[in-house]
């Protein structure tokens, strides 16, 4: 049997970011599901995650 590759086979990289969680989730409080949002946001549009 294969083994399965984690989270769909994304490798994520967020080594030299410069960003704090601040920066990433904001002052205020947000449920996991928000935080998990806001995380792919940043690492689409950083282009973070590769296959």
């Amino acid at each position: 049997m294969a083994k399965k590759v984690a989270f769909g086979g994304y490798t994520i990289c967020f080594a030299g970011r410069k960003e704090t969680l601040e920066d990433v989730f904001g002052k205020g409080k947000i449920t996991p599901s928000e935080m998990t949002k806001k995380l792919w946001v940043v690492v689409k549009s950083k282009k973070l995650a590769g296959k």
